[in-house]
This record gives structure tokens, sequence and C-alpha cells, in this order.
């Protein structure tokens, strides 16, 4: 919490690990919840300083920024909507509240970022279009030449046409693409526009961030360094 900035009651709550925001409506509505000895309800904000406690227990931000690199697998939906059984904050069951930063469809799998840090997730999206993400591509026949000249020259979707991007063929049916947008379904629909249809689609790489080794479905912890780029590249450093 930024000094002098206040948050609703239930978003405190999960910015500091407690339960999800709609489990804090519950304590909330059960009178369980108090900022400063005063009962809290339904819209209470806090303010730096302020104590809160759920059920007589202290309940502290410590303002530790996290930042996970999450390889997602394919099926799992990057949303916090709790209502959505596949959920990337429900699969990867962290301990305090996070969010993933931008998205990366149910269908494709690979890296994403994750953090506690609202700020940090509006910075980079702001961005979004102006950083490179990298991915590898497998689609459902031969790659030529002339399909990768056509995707590097820039193709119109959805009412507008891509920026140029870089390409690599990396096997006979597998290319490597760098983008700096976020258009929905950006590299599937550009490969229907030449007639190809993607059966894989995995990110590596986010700006300086590499997918490296991490296991399908397991998530490390952010370097410092790795922490830093991304403040810095936000505006927040």
């Amino acid at each position: 919490m930024a000094d002098g900035e206040a948050v609703r009651i239930n978003k405190y709550l999960a910015d500091c690990g407690v339960c999800s925001r709609r489990q804090a409506d519950g304590l909330i509505s059960e009178g369980r919840v108090s900022v400063d000895g005063e009962t809290a309800v339904m819209g209470t904000k806090v303010l730096p300083g302020q104590v809160v406690r759920v059920d007589g227990k202290d309940i502290k931000d410590d303002g530790k920024t996290i930042v996970l690199l999450l390889n997602k697998p394919e099926g799992i939906v990057c949303t916090t909507a709790e209502d959505e059984k596949d959920n990337v904050v429900r699969f990867v069951n962290y301990k305090r509240r996070i969010y993933p930063v931008g998205r990366l469809d149910k269908d494709s799998k690979g890296l994403l970022i994750m953090t506690n840090r609202g700020d940090l997730v509006n910075g980079i999206m702001r961005s979004r279009y102006d950083h490179e993400k990298e991915y590898i591509v497998t689609v459902h026949r031969p790659v030529t030449q002339k399909f990768l000249d056509g995707m590097s020259a820039g193709v119109p979707i959805l009412g507008t046409r891509t920026k140029p991007c870089v390409t690599e063929k990396l096997g006979k049916y597998r290319f490597k693409i760098i983008i700096t947008e976020g258009l929905n379904r950006q590299i599937r629909r550009m490969c229907e526009h030449f007639g190809y249809v993607v059966t894989e689609l995995k990110r590596v790489r986010i700006m300086d961030i590499e997918l490296g080794d991490i296991p399908e479905g397991k998530w490390r912890q952010a370097t410092k360094e790795e922490v830093y780029s991304l403040l810095k590249y936000a505006g927040l450093k």
C-alpha cells in the first residue's frame, strides 16, 4: 500500500494473503474484521498505519514484492475470476494473493508472470505494445519461407495490421516468432490468414525474462535482477 493510499478492506486482506476478496467479504459480513478497533463493514477503507484484525489477530501487509514465473500448461485460464474453476490463481495456489500480468490463451502454454503488485501489472500492461514476446509455434503443415516472410511483414487481422515482427524456421512444422503487440489470439489469427492452423503455442520469453527450464505446470521466484528489470520497465524504479 503506497503512502497515503486508502484501499478497500477486502482488497487489503487479499493483498496480505489472508484470503480472496470474496472470502474477505464473508469475514466482513460476519463481523470478524476490525479496523482500529471498529468493526469493519463493506466498503471500509484502510489507510497506512491503521490496525487491521481478523478474529482478533493483527493482519499486516509486509510490502514485499512477489514475482513468480510460471510455465502455464494448456487448459489454465489467465483470470482471477473465482467462478472459473481452472483460473490460474487457483492453479498456482500461492500463499499470497497474486495476479497474472497480461494473458496467455487457455489453449496456449509457457511463460506467465504473476505478482502481488497491482501497480506493476498496470505499468507493464500500459506498455504491452512496446515489449518483445517470443513464442515457439507448431503448425499443421510445413513451414515455408513465403509464409514466414508474410508473417514478418505484418498481417491484416481484427481491423488493423500487425507490426513487422521477427520469424525463424526451427523445423518442418515449427517456427519462432517475436512480436511486440498483444492483440487477441494474435499469432493464431496471423497463421490462419495464411491457411495455417496452430497446433501448439508456447511463450518462452517476455522482454528479458526467459522461461528457461521451468517444468510445465511449475513456477519459480523471479530473481532480484528480474524483479528490478520489471519494476524499471513499469516505471516504478
